[in-house]
């Protein structure tokens, strides 16, 4: 006989080590798992603990390749506006929050956005302008790419000729110059540097964090990729992660990427389970978003025809993405349009011409890649790069994409099945606060391609959806892959961590449009129990 921990045993056990690898049990001790097989096999085993599943069903513990934890902490103290489906009801919602706020201090909204809305348009100042004169009112896209200011705020903000120069088209002036309150990319960043922080207080940043990290391991969640993102100052600091690590309340393994250049301090999770914060990529941009008609196109926009949206500096990029390299660092470049994933491309060979590629190394993450070309696919298949998609934008955007991209070229869009044929590695996250980090969300949306009611019947493009397998292999397996854990990560094995979820319903079983409906029971990290 031999002693271990905890022993999981009755269940129905997806390694994900390949499609329909099952096992009954697992044995766990000092946080890895040492034993996966049958029932019966596990009786040479004596636990301290004995966790009978009653045939319920487990898959490898999920996760997020993309997401901004500091800005979705800063949200939960904001003013909420996803459900908001009007310019009236946007007013209203603001009104309410006015209405109990001191005059003069400042109103920040997040989450809006305009394609619900029957008038289809962006709000501006002067929409902003009948909600309050006398509070500073910003609102903040839920791509994250565009605010609107109101003329309170504009007032504060100073905003010179000099400003509107330097941001070059991104402070939108009407037909007589005057500002209409609308900023995209860089220029959001003139609001953002003056209105206060909600997570400024030590206590009540830890308090709201505690809070998410409850609600993630809620959704099965064992690990995130965490971004900031220092345009929009959502700054992300390791020590903060590593502070409530020490003080044993991290339930979730973290990993830290930033957008400055950093040096890493070498830890890893190769020989302890129980650390659970390290050092990632280094992150850059290209381009916009979709939503906010600035992600980089070859050819305009169907629906603004004198719009290609923006593109980043060719040899800034390069030279920062060489940098980066040489230094050793992974980086992640944020590319959505067909123009961006060109320059990202570029930027990528022009790097290994100047350093050489070794295997060993991390491979090129590009996120969210939703526009790719024939071309540009042939390009990656034979470069080191892997992506960071996000399905369950499909949910929000497939009510408009076609009108943005028109009908040949929409063709090229989240084209998920396409690429993973072509051998291209991608893994699964959620851009939050763009959208839910809910993992059983992102692979509905995988598998479905269609929104959260149903809708379209069969899918938007459904040729491109994935098979359950695949999708939850995103949301696990692929995320370990990303970073080089895939050998202690990411599918249920002898010698790999014991982070693993156990489920209501067997996501393989059931039919494709209940998964959404799919409840965690209980979430493990290292074998210890987090929900």
């Amino acid at each position: 006989m031999e002693y271990v921990d905890t022993l999981i045993r009755k269940g129905k056990i997806y390694t994900l080590k390949e499609e329909g690898d099952l096992v009954e049990a697992l044995a766990i001790d000092k946080g890895k798992i040492i034993f996966a097989g049958s029932k019966d096999e596990s009786q040479k085993y004596i636990a301290s603990e004995i966790v009978d599943l009653g045939g319920k069903t487990v898959i490898p513990g999920m996760g997020d390749s993309h997401l901004h934890l500091y800005a979705y902490c800063q949200n939960k103290a904001l003013i909420n506006l996803e459900s908001v489906k009007s310019m009236d009801a946007l007013i209203q919602t603001i009104r309410a929050r006015a209405l109990e706020t001191e005059k003069g201090r400042w109103l920040k909204g997040v989450g809006f956005d305009q394609n619900k809305y029957p008038e289809s348009r962006l709000p501006n100042r002067w929409d902003l302008d009948k909600i309050s004169r006398e509070h500073p009112i910003v609102i903040r896209r839920c791509c994250l790419h565009v605010m609107v200011a109101n003329s309170l705020a504009i007032e504060m903000a100073s905003i010179t000729e000099e400003d509107i120069k330097k941001f070059d088209g991104l402070i939108e002036l009407d037909d007589r110059g005057e500002m209409t309150g609308i900023f995209r990319e860089a220029a959001t960043s003139i609001f953002d540097d003056i209105v206060p922080d909600p997570l400024s207080e030590a206590e009540v940043k830890q308090k709201i964090m505690l809070e998410v990290f409850d609600e993630m391991v809620s959704k099965g969640i064992t690990i995130i990729h965490t971004y900031s993102a220092n345009i929009w100052n959502y700054f992300e600091d390791i020590d903060t992660y590593r502070l409530l690590e020490s003080e044993g309340k991290l339930p979730i393994r973290i990993i830290v990427n930033l957008d400055e250049l950093f040096e890493n301090d070498g830890i890893n999770w190769d020989d302890n389970p129980y650390i659970k914060v390290k050092y990632g990529s280094y992150k850059l941009f290209t381009d916009g978003s979709l939503g906010a008609r600035t992600a980089a196109l070859m050819e305009p926009y169907s629906d603004d025809k004198d719009n290609y949206g923006i593109l980043v500096d060719r040899h800034k990029l390069y030279n920062e993405l060489l940098e980066a390299y040489s230094r050793g660092l992974q980086p992640a470049i944020h590319a959505i349009g067909d123009r961006a994933i060109q320059l990202c491309l570029d930027a990528i060979e022009y790097a290994i011409d100047k350093c050489g590629y070794d295997i060993k190394r991390k491979p090129f993450r590009i996120i969210h890649a939703q526009l790719v070309n024939q071309k540009q696919l042939k390009r990656m298949k034979e470069l080191p790069v892997v992506l960071d998609i996000q399905p369950i934008f499909l949910c929000t955007d497939l009510y408009w994409v076609d009108s943005r991209l028109g009908s040949k070229r929409v063709d090229w869009a989240y084209m998920w099945k396409t690429l993973m044929e072509n051998g291209i590695i991608m893994a699964g996250g959620s851009d939050c606060p763009v959208e839910s980090f809910d993992p059983i969300k992102g692979i509905h949306a995988a598998v479905t391609r269609k929104d959260f009611n149903g809708f379209p019947k069969d899918g938007w493009h459904p040729e491109e959806k994935l098979s359950v397998y695949q999708a939850i292999c995103l949301f696990s397996k692929n995320i370990a892959y990303m970073t080089g854990d895939e050998d202690i990560l990411g599918t249920l094995e002898e010698g790999k961590y014991a982070d693993f979820v156990v489920l209501d319903k067997d996501p393989f079983t059931i039919e494709p449009d209940n998964l959404k409906d799919i409840k965690v029971l209980a979430t493990y990290v290292a074998g210890k129990k987090v929900y």
